[in-house]
């Protein structure tokens, strides 16, 4: 089908202010209106996200609807100021843009949302205020609960993902508009972002327990307030695959859930494992609920999964298979339950010991955890869990006698003691193949000053006996026999989450603590699932290359000092859209630093660049945060300058005091 694409679309808002859009559209629209298909994201369609958006926004013109990519308020092209994530003021702007599509002379007046993690996260939003225009979503690497299972907070600990992605808002909330689309007004519209959008770590600082701030927009208040079908997406090295199980559960409008091996990238682009032709599984959706075709995606499972099989922590492969269940929960997944021995895991009805372990992690037990939310880059996965055991307690059952298959959120139930008010548990369960490399499965973090609540944290008293679970993040996974499985617990898990402002000794107490295993039998239905197929070459953009991506994860341990750092490098291509004329740079350098195994010299900062340039014209910004902590106290200090051409044009810094709230 012939298309055309409309560079550059504002659209009015009636405040007056106008967000900029970018629109792919069959040629015949406006004799023939179609379904509109809406990105709704402040990751600049101008430049950042053009190739992935024409490749994405072109196939579904191609296919008989229009896509929409449109740059929130105070982001790309768009005016005013982004303030925050998922404010009010960016969901009525949403409401708007429905409106306004739904409204135009080549739309049919039904419109379809889809988004990755911040785009994933404002469709359900929307959704969630029933807006009569949009009739269906797609909601990728997204949530529900922002506190609860967000990048900011995990089990009530802070993550340190929280700082990474506060420092990559800083930057992008740092850039100028193309003066090219924005005319006269662009160097003032850019003045106007780099002073009023904000030190967005310090807000979310601010708020450590589940208060109104996290709930507002988070769709698990009212599951019932969601109308419009859901089809759910996420992949287990992602950060988000959680949701996909609790809106399959919660919902009660037609959804579907599909978790593949993939980072945080949509399937057709994401790696490890196998990429699927995801745009084509777009386009069965929109079918299906904005043309009413009989697609088939009503006899799809409504959880379709990838149950990853054994393999190395080093290897970029996630070989597996694909199951599939018909209904969540699943009535046939059983929970198979674990003593806690000595060193051993052990079935529930065999012997139990009555030993107490103890365990006061070194701050070095996390370095090789990976990030909490991966984006498939093998440097940025978890390594060999025996990097991690050392400080942890480890439980192993035998060698396995036959494969064992889970699906589902395993959880610790377990027994302990603090000496301290505040203290922190993880969790791993690891693959343990016959030559002792560890491959972590999933995981879970608790801060035990929220073992009860989020919102009503309560300090531990020194000495006292909790009974406590911690939720481990949902995982499909197969246990071939020969293979162990261990359960590894630690008392930090530095730097995925910042530990407890001191150091804590845990007692565990085995008699009453058990490993409780969502297992699942295979399925001979597991062979009669449809394949997604393999994504075409698609429409590409006509870019040059002009530095290469560099990518580094680097752990160093200076055994002089004695001081530690892990240092991550993450800067992108740096390349021209040659129909344009537009060259952009993203470099990103992240370091986490103790000394010592002293709490008190915890340090996180990440540094960044982004650079524009046409011809003689060159803007860019330098940003720069550091967090680090007391034990009473957060302190935050960052700095941003921006440049035109070798001329500083703004700077501005910031030295925050946050107080530490049972954290």
């Amino acid at each position: 089908m012939k298309i055309k694409v409309l560079e550059n679309v504002y659209i009015p808002l009636q405040d007056g202010t106008k967000l900029a859009s970018k629109i792919w559209m069959p040629q015949a629209a406006m004799q023939t209106p179609v379904p509109a298909i809406l990105e709704y994201i402040p990751y600049r369609k101008r430049d950042f996200k053009a190739v992935r958006d024409d490749q994405i926004h072109g196939y579904f013109a191609e296919h008989g609807y229009a896509g929409v990519r449109v740059d929130l308020r105070g982001s790309g092209d768009s005016e005013g100021i982004l303030r925050d994530e998922y404010l009010r003021q960016e969901l009525d702007d949403g409401l708007e843009v429905l409106k306004w599509l739904a409204g135009q002379p080549w739309c049919s007046g039904d419109v379809g949302i889809i988004g990755i993690s911040w785009g994933g996260f404002n469709g359900l939003q929307l959704a969630a205020l029933q807006p009569p225009e949009l009739k269906a979503v797609i909601t990728v690497a997204s949530s529900d609960d922002r506190y609860a299972d967000d990048v900011h907070y995990m089990g009530g600990s802070l993550l340190t993902d929280n700082l990474s992605w506060a420092s990559t808002m800083f930057a992008y909330n740092s850039c100028p508009p193309d003066p090219r689309l924005a005319g006269e007004k662009w160097k003032q519209m850019w003045l106007e972002r780099l002073e009023g959008s904000g030190l967005w770590l310090k807000k979310w600082l601010e708020h450590q327990r589940r208060d109104d701030y996290w709930k507002h927009a988070s769709v698990c208040e009212d599951y019932s307030a969601v109308k419009c079908p859901v089809f759910a997406v996420s992949g287990w090295a992602d950060g988000y695959t959680n949701t996909v199980f609790r809106l399959m559960e919660q919902l009660r409008v037609p959804r579907k859930g599909l978790i593949g091996p993939w980072g945080h990238k949509y399937p057709h682009m994401g790696g490890p494992g196998p990429v699927i032709d995801f745009l084509n599984e777009c386009v069965r959706w929109w079918d299906k609920w904005l043309k009413d075709i009989d697609t088939g995606v009503q006899d799809d499972p409504m959880i379709r999964a990838w149950m990853k099989d054994t393999v190395s922590p080093i290897s970029d492969r996630r070989p597996g298979r694909w199951v599939g269940e018909k209904e969540w929960p699943a009535k046939d997944i059983n929970e198979k339950r674990l003593n806690l021995l000595y060193g051993e895991l052990g079935p529930e009805d065999g012997e139990q010991s009555h030993a107490v372990l103890s365990i006061q992690s070194p701050l070095s037990v996390g370095l090789f955890a990976g990030k909490w939310c991966s984006y498939s880059e093998t440097t940025d996965l978890p390594s060999d869990q025996r990097e991690e055991d050392g400080g942890s307690l480890i439980f192993d059952t035998l060698p396995l006698k036959e494969d064992l298959e889970i699906l589902g959120s395993p959880r610790l139930e377990v027994e302990l003691s603090s000496n301290k008010p505040v203290a922190t548990i993880a969790a791993r369960i690891s693959d343990v193949a016959p030559n002792g490399r560890a491959t972590r499965v999933t995981y879970g973090v608790l801060n035990l000053t929220h073992r009860h609540s989020h919102e009503n944290p309560e300090e531990l008293e020194e000495g006292r006996k909790y009974r406590i679970t911690i939720e481990m993040n949902d995982v499909a996974q197969k246990f071939p026999a020969g293979n162990q499985l261990r359960l590894s617990i630690s008392s930090s898990y530095w730097p995925l989450a910042w530990p407890s402002p001191e150091p804590a000794r845990l007692k565990i107490f085995l008699e009453n603590s058990r490993l409780v295993l969502p297992e699942r039998a295979p399925k001979p239905s597991d062979e009669l699932l449809r394949d997604l197929g393999r994504p075409g070459e698609g429409r590409k953009l006509s870019t040059t290359l002009l530095v290469p991506s560099h990518r580094e994860w680097e752990v160093k341990h200076n055994l002089a000092t004695n001081e530690v750092m892990l240092h991550v490098t993450n800067n992108d291509p740096t390349y021209r859209l040659d129909d344009i004329n537009w060259t952009m740079q993203k470099d990103v350098t992240e370091k986490y630093f103790y000394k010592n195994n002293n709490y008190d010299t915890l340090r996180g900062e990440v540094t960044s660049k982004r650079l524009f340039r046409r011809d003689e014209w060159e803007a860019y910004t330098l940003t720069r945060t550091i967090l680090t902590s007391s034990r009473t106290h957060f302190r935050i200090r960052a700095t941003l300058d921006a440049y035109e051409e070798d001329t500083r044009i703004f700077s501005k810094t910031w030295d925050e005091t946050i107080p530490r709230d049972l954290l």
